[in-house]
This record gives C-alpha cells, structure tokens and sequence, in this order.
C-alpha cells in the first residue's frame, strides 16, 4: 500500500472520528479514538513511538514521540488547538527528517470542518 493510499484512508477515519466527537475535546481523546480506528481497518499503526536522535553516531533518547505512525510509512501528529503555526509544521518536518518517512499528516481536530485542519506534508513541503 502506497503512502497516498494510507493518507486517504486516515484522512477518512479521522472525518469519521471528528463528525462523532466534534471539535473541543483533548488531543488525547483524538489520538485515542483515530488509533482505534485505524486498527479496527486493519492497518498496522503504533501509538507514541519513540523517535531517538541520532548525533555524531549517537543514538539519543530525547523524548520525541511520533503520535501515530501507520504501516511504518505515515506519520500522523495530532493536535487539538486554535490554529496551526510555524511550530507545529516544524515538528512533523523534523520527525519526517528523523524517521526516513516521506508523507507526514498534520491533523487539528479543533477545526468546525475538519478538512480545514488537515495539512499533508511530504518531504519538507506543504
């Protein structure tokens, strides 16, 4: 399964996961419920992998923790707040640098239409 085809696939159980929950809840509670999606599709998907930093050939365990990763191919970072910023890209840029992945899924629940709060970055760029 290609990386597109895992993207369409989060990007619908998400839509799902939003018009039952609606926006305002904790970025815990997403997560949560668009993991179980994801497994109940069948799809292999880990929750809060830890993504080490390597420095001059040193593996450094640093706390950056991917929020889902599906089909070891996407990266999905969820978020619950008022607005996507610089901060945010800038975070799933670096875990797609670290991780090798090419497609990376920015997601904010906290959006009245979810397509809205969707940004799908691929390799560096929107």
């Amino acid at each position: 399964m290609t990386e597109n085809e895992i993207a369409k696939i989060v990007f619908d159980l998400g839509l799902n996961v939003h018009k039952i929950l609606g926006p305002g809840l904790l970025e815990s509670s997403y997560e949560e419920c668009l993991y179980y999606e994801i497994s109940k599709y069948g799809l292999r998907v880990e929750k809060q992998k830890a993504l080490p930093l390597i420095y001059e050939e040193v593996k450094l365990e640093i706390g950056y923790r991917i929020d889902l990763l599906v089909e070891n191919k996407v990266i999905v970072e969820i978020k619950a707040v008022e607005a996507l910023n610089d901060i945010h890209l800038a975070q799933i840029l670096t875990y797609l640098k670290l991780s090798g992945c090419k497609l990376g899924l920015l997601i904010n629940f906290n959006n009245v239409l979810f397509k809205n709060g969707v940004k799908r970055v691929i390799n560096g760029i929107l």
